[in-house]
């Protein structure tokens, strides 16, 4: 059998077998192991220092010299070898030995020990370098004892300690989320949620004038009572998600059960089986699908107080609120929406006790639906609902005629419904914008003095931002919605009045409990002083009695002085009624004379002290 060209080249001429031999097939990498342990056998020979012991490289370091040397030696014995017998059998101690031969040259076992020594130098260095750090930091010290077994104890408390925070640490405050850890709450004041998460303006310039209870809108609504909530929800204005936060995302007495699978969730009042919101999730589109203002005014007392005679009704106040949005957005995503086959046929439109007739309210498709339509033809519908649809939906339609537009001129027409939408806005109990959600929810919780259990999130990417639409387009949606365009500016203005005009209001009820609390602290300290005075005086009986007076002043004005700076600023008397009071006793004026200086002294004590 040949040999491959590389063992070919290296043992010069091929080697005939030995008649008495039997040939054995096997691997280059075995011949020249085969043959290194023959020549070992021969005295003199270089593979015999092999076997005297481990290799040089293994055993006494691997920085060591003759560990670089060692495949030269091993190459130049192959020449002795060449002149033994290739496949003479081999005697049992020499097996053993070239098994211990090749187990010493193991790859693995280098590399195991390469690694331990390894380990081991660098634990050693850092030993030296962590000892000499300690030397210089704990130096007057060393004079005591052993200083290093007592920084090695030391060393070895302060990694425990260290890894004893830091468990502590992941326990209490687990993943990257905890305020402590954020550098920015040490540097700097926490920004504002409302104004970085929703993009407003810095500063918000009004346009519309708007009286005090316009902006201060608080609801007194009772849960356990007779009040009832009534969503009115317009199409696509964020109003599902909305709606899902007032059934899911509410801290009640008795929560909404919501069932896996259901989309309406039971919502009854503590202690009753009856609701407390009318809305998509609670009681279903009992009224018709996105039905409007006109027709929830009619239906909802209907609906809830139907089956009860009308002399054992309660008396209800019905809270209308509703979620409002960009018209430009909301018209793209409606269109998105009716590609993807939407049609909203249930919707029954009923006004003045009917729904539309067809030539009333035509419909601009033929089809089961109007999916897959273009944007142009969308626009070019003049019976498209989705024109100016916040306006109608927010207007009462008795004003118009309904449906009929042959009632009024266009224009005038308009305009009413313009302005009954406003009115209708205003006077709701609440509404949100869906471009402000954080706002949106601190409305709603001072309105109603309800909380949410988690924060509302800002959306700024939705399927109308993914519309790519050009400035020509743009202005041809704001004009088949200018109706809307004018709601939408005179909603937003609205909204951030009152919502500036509750953050001031909550500001200034902050410094009046704090201003309430200093004074409750001055007096305090006032009555721990005088206290502490008399005690003193009630100690010392020598005290010379010219002093009696004054001091017997000075306790009068304090007992004088602490019940009125734990009362508010706005309970003092006028100078009309001290002058009465001075006429009634003219005896007293001296003694509050004194008082008054008195009392002007502990003041000033008191700011000094502060």
């Amino acid at each position: 059998m040949a040999l491959p060209a590389c063992a070919a080249r290296a043992l010069g001429p091929p080697l005939q077998p030995e008649r008495e031999a039997t040939a054995r097939t096997t691997c280059p990498r075995r011949h020249s192991r085969v043959e290194a342990e023959l020549a070992a056998g021969r005295p003199g020979s270089v593979a015999a220092s092999v076997r005297a012991g481990p290799p040089r490289g293994v055993s006494r370091g691997f920085n060591s010299q003759p560990l670089l040397h060692e495949p030269l030696k091993a190459s130049s014995s192959l020449a002795g070898a060449a002149r033994a017998p290739l496949f003479a059998p081999l005697a049992r101690g020499r097996r053993r030995r070239m098994h211990d031969l090749r187990r010493r040259w193991d790859l693995g076992s280098l590399c195991r020990a390469l690694l331990t020594r390894g380990l081991a130098a660098l634990g050693h260095s850092l030993k030296h370098v962590l000892g000499a750090i300690f030397s210089k930091i704990f130096g007057p010290l060393a004079s005591v004892g052993n200083m290093d077994e007592k920084s090695n104890k030391l060393l070895l408390a302060l990694v425990m300690l260290f890894l004893f925070a830091v468990i502590v640490l992941q326990y209490v405050c687990p993943g990257t989320e905890c305020q402590l850890l954020r550098l920015q709450a040490f540097s700097s004041p926490m920004p504002d949620p409302y104004r970085s998460e929703d993009e407003s303006s810095a500063r918000f310039v009004p346009r519309y004038n708007f009286s005090r209870g316009d902006l201060l809108r608080k609801v007194d609504f009772d849960i356990k009572g007779d009040d009832l909530i009534v969503f009115l929800h317009i199409q696509k204005t964020g109003g599902t998600t909305f709606g899902r936060h007032l059934v899911r995302n509410i801290q009640l007495e008795q929560p909404c059960e919501c069932r896996v699978g259901q989309k309406k969730c039971t919502c009854h009042r503590p202690g009753k089986r009856e609701t407390w919101l009318f809305s998509r999730f609670s009681t279903g589109w009992s009224c018709g699908l996105h039905a409007d203002w006109t027709e929830l005014t009619s239906c909802v007392p209907a609906v809830v107080d139907g089956k009860r005679d009308a002399r054992l009704r309660p008396s209800r106040n019905f809270h209308y609120i509703t979620i409002l949005r960009d018209p430009v957005s909301r018209y793209l995503s409606e269109w998105r929406h009716v590609q993807r086959g939407a049609t909203w046929k249930a919707s029954l439109h009923v006004c003045d006790g009917r729904p539309p007739t067809s030539e009333e309210l035509p419909s601009c498709y033929t089809g089961d639906d109007w999916s897959g339509c273009p944007l142009k033809e969308f626009m070019d519908c003049p019976y498209n609902l989705a024109n100016n649809r916040q306006v109608r939906m927010l207007s009462d339609l008795t004003l118009v005629g309904c449906y009929n537009l042959s009632v009024m001129p266009e224009k005038e027409r308009n305009q009413v419904l313009l302005e009954s939408a406003k009115s209708n806005l205003k006077h709701m109990a609440f509404f949100g914008l869906t471009e402000f959600q954080r706002k949106t929810q601190y409305l709603f919780e001072k309105t109603f003095n309800m909380n949410f259990i988690s924060p509302f999130t800002q959306y700024n990417t939705t399927r109308a931002s993914s519309v790519e639409i050009n400035e020509e387009i743009q202005k041809r949606i704001e004009g088949l919605n200018f109706l809307d365009m004018e709601l939408y500016s005179y909603a937003k203005d609205l909204f951030l009045q009152r919502y500036q005009f509750m953050r001031q209001k909550e500001h200034q009820e902050a410094r009046r409990k704090r201003q309430e609390q200093r004074k409750f602290l001055k007096g305090r300290f006032l009555q721990t002083h005088f206290q502490s005075q008399s005690q003193g005086q009630s100690r010392n009986p020598s005290q010379n009695p010219s002093q009696t007076p004054n001091l017997n002043a000075n306790q009068n004005a304090t007992q004088n002085l602490i019940p009125n700076l734990t009362q508010s600023s706005g309970q003092n008397p006028s100078p009309k009624e001290n002058r009465e009071s001075q006429k009634q006793n003219p005896g007293q004026e001296q003694s509050d004379g004194d008082t008054g200086n008195g009392t002007h002294d502990y003041i000033g004590s008191v700011e000094k002290w502060r």
